[in-house]
């Protein structure tokens, strides 16, 4: 695949001048800390980590009995008459959920901005989501936010999580996320009966470098908004976490460890939607997204949760950090390409594309393959696999990057795919250019030298392998495109300021509509 050039700005003239800086990848938090640090932490650790940690257990075990107590008797339809037993507890959950969190070294909370009552903004927007930190709050306000089913089962912190009333989402419900968008429909349609909703609209945790794709679920009703920013300007960052990096009780463990945990929560005035905005739930996101970036002075771009599964899939072909496959994810999800794209329909395009074998096509004639109108968005697309600059293309490749694009974590499922469409009928095997236009698309970069990688499996020397070759090398040799391709490879002259892992581009993208999450992730998803 050809690696692009272009550079996705967006700046408030729209001409493209005044771009921010290239940002890291946003899905990956790095520590290092200097000798000294390290000594404070290991001074901390022995002395005030395990009495700040013991004083926050003991205060959340103190909270369950008013959170109890107020629960009872609660309809998950309806909300019930405030009593005045129920307005303490919900007074004296504050106060203890504020003195757990000072016990945490958050000893001082600024809140910027007036917030809007429930009547006025049902749905609070927060961003940028970066840890569990951002419970904060939600604990101050006690806003519903959406949960997982699983949760409210969970001792002690289930009734926790009952009592801000939450709206529950379901994994093993098949329907369960066109429900939660009804209940939040309905709630914020009740007139201010219900607590304000709570939605981070990233979906899933980031390292505050960016902002990435909205999700619509808090912009479906079409009701005000109002945007809710975070920050932490902590100058040692042990708070975020993200999908690389560390983990829960390692952020827990260093954020005790700190003497004091700075935290900034700024309302942002109410967005009211146009007619526009509100039949377009994609751009009403877009629009509330930009207005919080502005105010956070962060760059935007249009990678969201499967971007994040691409670029930190582990596996024999791990996504390289100058790759194309990114823009060419964005490109099919925004073509709706990767829709239903399952094993049997990418079997069926692979079919389709080994018939299609010595033919290249032109944009029209890919157009037509894929039955879509001619657009700049397809063209874009079409250009990534111009590899000659003819204005034509090789179908197998495409068919290749949307396996990989489709299944991230099947590096070597897409690459069986991609033998059967080059090999020949009579000994299906492939020779060595065939090698290297299958591995240049599965890692999404301008040319790979396969010489050596070609040599070391056709131990025969006979011209070409087979499949079976290549599984029996990789047996040997699980980090082989590591190894023999990308070892010495060097980087395209594209501007960094840091070095970039695993597959993110330092391009920055404009706004797009919102992508469908992904199943199987395993933390950090909200």
């Amino acid at each position: 695949m050809k690696l692009s050039n272009k550079q996705h700005h967006s700046s408030e003239n729209g001409d493209g001048s005044d771009l921010p800086p290239p940002f890291r990848n946003p899905f990956v938090h790095e520590l290092r800390f200097t000798p000294l640090e390290k000594i404070r932490i290991g001074v901390m650790t022995v002395t005030v980590f395990p009495v700040r940690l013991l004083f926050a257990v003991l205060l959340m075990l103190l909270a369950w009995p008013f959170a109890f107590a107020a629960s009872l008797g609660r309809s998950e339809l309806a909300v019930e008459t405030e009593t005045w037993w129920r307005r303490i507890c919900d007074i004296a959950l504050k106060v203890i959920m504020r003195a757990m969190w000072f016990c945490g070294g958050f000893h001082w909370v600024t809140v910027k901005g007036e917030p809007a009552p429930p009547s006025q903004a049902p749905i609070l927007t927060l961003a940028p989501h970066s840890s569990y930190f951002d419970a904060i709050p939600v604990t101050m306000t006690m806003a519903s936010i959406v949960m997982k089913t699983e949760s409210k089962n969970i001792p002690v912190w289930g009734t926790l999580i009952k009592f801000i009333r939450p709206v529950f989402v379901s994994r093993s419900d098949q329907d369960s996320r066109k429900k939660t968008v009804e209940e939040i429909k309905r709630r914020a349609h009740a007139g201010g009966e219900w607590p304000q909703i709570m939605i981070f609209p990233e979906g899933t945790c980031t390292n505050r470098s960016c902002l990435i794709t909205f999700k619509p679920g808090a912009f479906i009703p079409a009701v005000p908004v109002q945007p809710v920013v975070l920050r932490y300007p902590n100058k040692m960052d042990t708070i975020t976490w993200t999908w690389q990096g560390p983990g829960a009780f390692e952020i827990l463990w260093l954020t005790l460890c700190q003497f004091h945990n700075p935290i900034e929560i700024e309302y942002l005035p109410l967005y009211t939607p146009s007619e526009e905005e509100k039949n377009n739930p994609a751009l009403f996101a877009n629009n509330v997204r930009s207005i919080m970036a502005k105010a956070l002075e962060l760059p935007i771009t249009d990678l969201s949760f499967d971007d994040c599964q691409l670029s930190l899939a582990k596996g024999p072909m791990r996504v390289p950090s100058n790759s194309s496959l990114l823009q060419f994810n964005r490109l099919a999800r925004r073509l709706g390409l990767r829709a239903g794209t399952t094993d049997t329909v990418l079997e069926q395009q692979a079919s389709k594309a080994r018939k299609l074998w010595g033919y290249r096509l032109g944009l029209g004639d890919f157009a037509h393959y894929l039955d879509l109108p001619v657009t700049d968005m397809l063209t874009e697309l079409h250009s990534l696999f111009n590899q000659h600059g003819d204005g034509q293309i090789d179908i197998r490749e495409y068919v290749i990057a949307l396996s990989v694009a489709c299944q991230p974590s099947k590096a070597m499922d897409t690459l069986r795919l991609a033998f059967g469409m080059y090999e020949a009928k009579e000994d299906r095997a492939i020779v060595e250019n065939d090698l290297a236009s299958i591995l240049r698309t599965a890692l999404g970069v301008a040319d790979v030298d396969v010489t050596e990688l070609f040599s070391a499996i056709d131990t025969l020397d006979a011209g070409k392998i087979t499949h079976d070759d290549f599984c029996r090398f990789v047996e040997q040799h699980p980090d082989f495109a590591q190894e023999y391709l990308l070892s010495s490879r060097t980087t395209p002259s594209t501007p960094h300021t840091a070095p970039l892992v695993n597959g993110f581009s330092v391009d920055h993208y404009d706004m797009e509509e919102q992508t469908c999450s992904l199943p199987g992730q395993k933390r950090k998803e909200d």
